[in-house]
């Protein structure tokens, strides 16, 4: 029995956002009785784009692939502040026209492989956490760079041009941001030690590629969805929705996306007041500040304790300060912008 809590205690520490997630999930169970209603919860489209770009993912590592463009990034790149620059700013660029959890699913692996190679894993924390809020930005450019502004995008039919300039404000600051912090980074010169010649071990190859997704974050996944759900058809919830929304959309849009996430808050908050613009503002600014409030923060912090599982905790210090503070600079980016 001792042994049996042990494995336990364990296993919630190594997988303490899906624990957590199942219990939350488990609990909301007891409030809507279980039914094939809960299959229709989940974003089935989500998942198995996740599970996909995974299996892309661990083949192109156990191909090699990374290695190689990994090594010919470091021979261009002379000094530490450079490669963060360059990894945090492919994360901001890319995301705008894959997607803020695609690009964080490709890129961080890969930040975290080129700072290993010159023997900066001091860097790790810190880059993978500049990462994702630059994921996090430049899906704000483009309506199709993150699911929730999708969601909005196709609910609220604003004109493109009126989406975009809607957001600019916000990703301009977040940028200035970005950049003041890449001052913290020492402008070191680095160094690409010697390598080996670079070989694919062709052995289990395809028995490697999916022992290596992360098949917890496609379950925690699942579990928020269906806690999201749940919590949608929980009268106490939906009154209290119906009650407070209207006329603090924005708040809302912050305050419930750092909970359920912005995706599902783009959902819910929807279904109940029309005033979109401002919904739009409160998810994106919601995207920042807990590990749940963007899907795409989740994606980078499971890559990064399963390469690092020492930084798990610094990881969710630096990450949380980081997203707290912009998160705040912006609010006050908002007031501004009502008060003309």
């Amino acid at each position: 029995m001792a042994k049996l809590i042990d494995k336990g205690v364990n296993f919630f520490k190594k997988e303490i956002i899906f624990s957590i997630s199942l219990i939350l999930a488990i609990i909301s169970c007891f409030f809507v009785k279980p039914s094939i209603d809960y299959f229709n919860y989940i974003n089935w489209e989500t998942i198995i784009l996740l599970f996909v770009i995974m299996l892309i993912v661990e083949v192109l590592k156990n191909l090699a692939v990374f290695e190689i463009l990994v090594r010919k990034l470091l021979t261009k790149i002379g000094d530490a502040r450079g490669l963060v620059l360059v990894l945090v700013s492919i994360c901001f660029f890319s995301s705008i026209f894959i997607t803020n959890d695609v690009s964080l699913i490709i890129f961080v692996p890969f930040a975290i492989l080129a700072l290993n190679k010159v023997g900066r894993v001091d860097l790790i924390i810190f880059t993978v956490s500049l990462q994702t809020i630059a994921a996090n930005v430049g899906c704000m450019v483009l309506p199709i760079g993150a699911p929730h502004n999708i969601v909005m995008y196709t609910v609220s039919k604003i004109p493109f041009l009126s989406f975009f300039l809607l957001l600019l404000p916000y990703v301009v600051v977040s940028l200035i941001f970005l950049t003041a912090m890449l001052f913290f980074v020492k402008n070191d010169p680095i160094t690409l030690p010697k390598m080996s010649k670079i070989q694919v071990d062709k052995k289990d190859f395809f028995k490697r590629v999916f022992i290596g997704v992360d098949y917890y974050l496609l379950l925690t996944f699942i579990a928020l969805f269906i806690l999201i759900g749940n919590l949608e058809n929980i009268p106490f919830f939906t009154s209290l929705f119906e009650k407070w929304i209207i006329g603090n959309e924005v708040v809302w849009g912050i305050v419930a996306s750092q909970f359920i996430s912005n995706v599902p808050a783009a959902m819910l908050l929807s279904g109940f007041s029309t005033n979109y613009e401002a919904i739009i503002v409160g998810i994106n600014i919601g995207g920042l500040g807990t590990l749940i409030a963007s899907m795409a923060n989740l994606i980078s912090y499971k890559i990064l304790v399963h390469e690092h599982d020492e930084f798990k905790m610094r990881y969710l210090g630096v990450f949380t300060v980081l997203n707290v503070i912009l998160m705040v600079i912006l609010c006050g980016v908002y007031i501004l912008t009502t008060l003309h």
